[in-house]
């Protein structure tokens, strides 16, 4: 990709300052875009955007594709009158300054809920028709990620690995009948996509009325308890069970003598290569439709990234193993183009 030379700002949406606990895609964002333009900036950098699993860590999301909605603007929903004035008022003493993510997480589902409701009520058919045309337009990954978000919460939070095993594995009859019976929480999830990408689109399109270029991050490792992994298991390495054999991690270095063990499962890249790289374009190019400039994280790992037992408890004992390389980006290429794709530069390593 080639580039002029300009400035931005690094900042995830989440620190933007409001009144419900945790920053959003409302009013303090619109903000932020007025203070850029004003500041002379042109890009707005950010950190993953998906829904945070164990953490928080926008790195350790339960999807590579959906987006959190505890990013969801209440104020928003509020003028789309799914929700009233009276909903937005009754709100917890937050802390101004940091994050208290379950908190937060119990009041906004309530009201995403509340909002659910009141949509599924009064939606008029245009409205209808619009989800209706996101959950099909979507469908590749839309599918299993709400399926598994209402599973996780039926199971209590526990990891895929953990509920039954028929389920685990994604036997069809199994498939058919948890979706069947939850029907109404897999369209709960269904509709807080679809209002995160209304909104997420409405700040894409102010953000080029004043010049700024949203700049994303696309990690390169998935964390294992997400819809990812329990939809593609045959794209991992993973046991009979669904759990990893080996996971991703970064050898002892100056900064550790035990290395950093990650934890993510790793790519079966022969499984990728065969199918086209079907998921990492699927990946790419729903990332291109959010974003004007994609970075993707520790791109040295498309080289030879470090193949770590998931039976140790350091990143001592691990291995480099070759990764797609060049073939991986000639394919991207000839699929989707010129991508405005930036790489993690971590100096100086290989070619």
């Amino acid at each position: 990709m080639k580039c002029s030379r300009v400035s931005g700002i690094l900042l995830h949406p989440t620190s933007l300052p409001g009144p419900f606990g945790i920053g959003d895609l409302g009013a303090g964002a619109s903000r932020f875009v007025r203070f850029l333009q004003e500041s002379c900036q042109h890009v707005w950098q950010m950190l993953p955007l998906g829904p945070t699993g164990y953490g928080n860590s926008p790195y350790q999301t339960y999807s590579a594709f959906a987006g959190n909605p505890l990013l969801l603007s209440l104020e928003k929903l509020s003028e789309d009158d799914l929700l009233s004035a009276r909903d937005l008022s009754d709100v917890p003493p937050f802390s101004p300054h940091r994050i208290d993510y379950d908190a937060v997480r119990d009041f906004k589902r309530r009201l995403l809920w509340k909002a659910f409701e009141s949509f599924q009520r009064t939606a008029g058919g245009p409205q209808r028709d619009d989800l209706a045309a996101f959950a099909q337009c979507q469908a590749e990954w839309l599918d299993d990620y709400s399926l598994y978000m209402a599973l996780k919460e039926t199971h209590h939070g526990a990891s895929w690995p953990d509920w039954g095993r028929d389920i685990a594995l994604r036997q069809p009859e199994a498939l058919a009948a948890w979706r069947k019976e939850l029907a109404a929480r897999v369209d709960f999830h269904v509709f807080l996509q679809y209002q995160f990408f209304r909104q997420w689109q409405s700040l894409k399109a102010e953000c080029e009325q004043h010049g700024i270029q949203l700049f994303g991050d696309v990690p390169i490792f998935v964390a294992h308890d997400s819809a990812d992994v329990w939809s593609h298991p045959e794209l991992f390495h993973l046991d009979e069970a669904g759990r990893p054999t080996v996971v991703a991690g970064v050898p002892p270095d100056y900064f550790s003598q035990t290395g950093q063990r990650w934890g993510n499962p790793l790519y079966r890249w022969e499984a990728m290569a065969a199918s086209g790289y079907a998921w990492w374009l699927q990946r790419l190019r729903t990332m291109g439709e959010m974003v004007d400039i994609i970075r993707l994280d520790h791109f040295r790992g498309f080289e030879a990234y470090w193949e770590v037992p998931a039976t140790n408890d350091t990143a001592v004992n691990g291995r480099w193993v070759e990764g797609p390389g060049a073939l991986f980006f000639e394919k991207v290429h000839a699929v989707l183009g010129d991508l405005p794709i930036i790489a993690e530069d971590l100096g100086l390593i290989t070619p």
